[in-house]
């Protein structure tokens, strides 16, 4: 079972321009999984002591001379294996020399044991976005995000002079106000008329390597330490298959293979760019809806069709945008309805770095009162997390988006029930 998503949401894409982007088929946070097995095992459900585990797809695991089988069937190439978890939503494993691996698509990928906590440090939890053409001034922006208990302002930057300088010119205030800036690199794959700008990885890396270096250079002395580069570029209709723009990412053939290189190099000179400029900084890449066969082909080096040996695209941040139509993020579908997953949990085994959840908001057309409620139901899943999962920091989109999608009206009026749900969710759990 199905539910369309009625969810379409601006979003910063790069030299193209803003685009309304129709997200797929999902469920609200607040409902139970669709898709998910009800005989599913227990969460944590190990063999041994269990003789077999069923996952959220209904599918028998077992282990019988140290080999793996799904529903009688060899997984992969297993052997000497010791120890198969069900943890998250997916299906684990250690052999007898210690080293972990996850199941995605039947190939079994190095991982560390998902059970171990890993903490995040406090203070960045609740952030709001923005933009670099904003009509609120500094001053508001600030004055807004203390009296909500924010600590993070995510704004927008492309390549020109102008917009570089709008984002240093918040971030110079912010920085003063004792306020995290988080630019995002607002730089895509498209030339000014929407055709793919680059013809190759090597020229896509120059390019976004000077823009790296531009926008570090500007915010570096304004206390910016944290960057997102690039805005949603796994989902460029040049990169994500027309026939597959719809599916949630959680296999490398939704993605184009020919055009998939100059995303990488893209990706690559934006992080290089910035380090050059600022050597210190710690660069993510975000990715959305179920995106892990995206970010575990560009951590491995891997082309969507499989071959192996190219650059490997490695991030100091695993950041990400999930939105009501998605689904929820520590319960999210596979390729629509389910099986579903915790996708925190697979990020932090594979890649081990803090999570942002950099862009989340609910469906505007279920209007504010609702949009209040999901906010509250939202971080009261996020919080706990940051000892759990690594979950540093959750911003929401946006602070003045108005009716549609903010905190506040477009000239910083607070805009309730929204505003005060976040204000009270903050108030009564600090990020300390």
């Amino acid at each position: 079972m199905t539910h369309p998503a009625a969810l379409s949401r601006r979003t910063l894409l790069g030299a193209a321009g803003a685009t309304a982007l129709a997200l797929a088929t999902g469920v609200p946070a607040t409902a139970a999984p669709l898709g998910d097995s009800p005989n599913a095992s227990p969460d944590g459900t190990t063999i041994p002591s269990a003789t077999s585990i069923t996952d959220n797809g209904g599918a028998v695991w077992t282990v019988s001379g140290g080999v793996i089988y799904r529903d009688g069937g060899t997984v992969g190439n297993t052997y000497n294996v010791s120890v198969l978890l069900w943890y998250g939503g997916r299906v684990y494993h250690c052999g007898t020399g210690g080293q972990w691996y996850v199941e995605l698509n039947d190939v079994w990928l190095k991982v560390t044991d998902p059970r171990i906590p890993l903490s995040a440090p406090a203070g960045l939890m609740y952030g709001v976005n923005g933009h670099h053409d904003t009509a609120l001034s500094p001053a508001t922006i600030a004055a807004r995000m203390s009296d909500l208990g924010a600590t993070v302002f995510r704004v927008n930057t492309g390549s020109s002079s102008d917009t570089i300088g709008a984002v240093a010119n918040i971030a110079n205030y912010l920085n003063g106000a004792g306020k995290t800036t988080f630019p995002v690199i607002d730089a895509g794959l498209r030339d000014g008329s929407g055709n793919l700008a680059y013809g190759n990885e090597s020229e896509a890396y120059y390019a976004a390597r000077a823009i790296g270096t531009q926008v570090a250079q500007a915010c570096a002395p304004y206390g910016v330490t944290m960057y997102e580069c690039g805005n949603e570029l796994t989902r460029d209709p040049y990169i994500i298959l027309p026939d597959h723009k719809a599916d949630a990412g959680t296999k490398a053939i939704d993605f184009n293979n020919a055009n998939w290189p100059i995303m990488r190099g893209f990706m690559k000179g934006l992080i290089d760019g910035v380090k050059t400029a600022q050597p210190g900084a710690l660069c993510g890449i975000n990715f959305c809806n179920s995106d892990i066969a995206a970010a575990d082909a560009l951590w491995d080096g891997m082309q969507p069709d499989g071959t192996g040996g190219y650059p490997q695209i490695r991030w100091d941040l695993t950041t990400w945008h999930n939105y009501e139509g998605d689904g929820d993020i520590f319960h999210i579908g596979t390729d629509g309805a389910g099986p579903s997953f915790n996708l925190p949990v697979y990020v932090k085994a594979r890649y081990g770095k803090p999570f942002l959840l950099t862009e989340w908001n609910s469906d505007p057309n279920q209007g504010t009162t609702h949009r209040a409620s999901y906010i509250q139901s939202q971080l009261a899943e996020f919080q706990p997390a940051r000892t759990t999962e690594a979950f540093l920091s959750s911003m929401f989109y946006e602070l003045d988006g108005g009716t549609q999608w903010g905190l506040t009206e477009s000239d910083g009026t607070p805009l309730n029930p929204p505003y005060t749900a976040y204000q009270s969710f903050v108030s009564s759990h600090p990020d300390v």
